[in-house]
Order: C-alpha cells, then structure tokens, then sequence
C-alpha cells in the first residue's frame, strides 16, 4: 500500500513539476481581478530552451494584460508568442497563440491555448501549468508545464530581468 502511494505521489510530482500546479477534474477556478498580476507590467529578458527570450508586458487596461514574446538563438528569431490574462467570468484567464516566424500560427485559426486561475499566495500567481512569480521589482520567473510529443512534460522555468530603458 505505501508503494503505490509513493508512486502516486511521485507520478503526481513529475506530472505537475515543482512550481506548477494543474486544476483538478471539476474543479471551477477561483474569483480573481487582473491587479494580481500588474507586477508582470514591463520589458523583461532572459534564457531559454538554449537561446535568448524576451517579454514585453503591458499596462492593464479594462481587466486585460497583453504580451509579446520571442525567442531567438545565433541571433535569429525562432518563433513569436501572442497572448494575454484577461478577467473572465469573475476569474483570471492566460491565454496565448504561438507564431513561426513567419507569423503562421501554429495553433489552429481559432485555437487559444488557455490556463485558467487557481490561486494566488505569496508573490506567485498560478494557473493550469503556469506559475508567475514576483522575485522583486526586478525580476520575474514564469514557470511552464510543457508538453512533449512523447506525451511526457517537464516544468521550464524562464527567470527574467527587468530590460534596461
């Protein structure tokens, strides 16, 4: 009995990561307004998947934060991100389409890849495999449950720093 309980347990630790959380079957997302996330507002850069990323966040404005991303290694962009947390039913919603760099989506025309709100503590913010986290006025790390095409996923973590103006 406590064998399989391990195994529960560490099956549920490599399906979720260390800094990530996923919503459970049925289960609704907490109520939440945008200012939970206002800390993200700005330019940031860093590391990722071996190459350079950069995020510009906006202001929030009418319960929405928007976003660009991109990634690029030798100097040249791999690919672009689009997407933002929006108020939603009373919730929070990250939402985000990927780009080649060509800007052909890569998602389908009217395909969203959406992570709803689970809760807020301390200077995190999680959604459905993604967690946002205030390090200090100077640094943020995003947290993402990502998806292999073997069916397994592993956590990333992208640390940023604010860009200098």
């Amino acid at each position: 009995m406590k064998a399989l309980s391990f195994l529960a347990l560490f099956n549920f630790l490599l399906a979720t990561g260390q800094n990530t959380l996923q919503l459970s079957k049925g289960q609704e997302p907490l109520e939440a307004k945008i200012e939970l996330v206002s800390f993200m507002e700005g330019h940031w850069t860093g590391t990722a998947f071996g190459g350079a990323t950069e995020e510009i966040w906006s202001p929030a404005v009418n319960g929405s934060i928007m976003f660009v991303f991109r990634h690029m290694t030798d100097g040249k962009v791999n690919f672009y991100e689009v997407g933002h947390i929006r108020e939603l039913e009373n919730s929070l919603s990250f939402e985000l389409k990927h780009f080649d760099t060509n800007l052909h989506g890569w998602e389908e025309k009217d395909e969203v890849q959406q992570f709803k709100f689970i809760k807020a503590k301390d200077n995190r913010v999680y959604f459905d495999g993604f967690t946002f986290e205030s390090v200090n006025e100077n640094e943020i790390n995003i947290y993402g449950l990502i998806s292999n095409e073997d069916g397994t996923t592993n956590e990333v973590v992208f640390n940023y720093k604010r860009a200098s103006t």
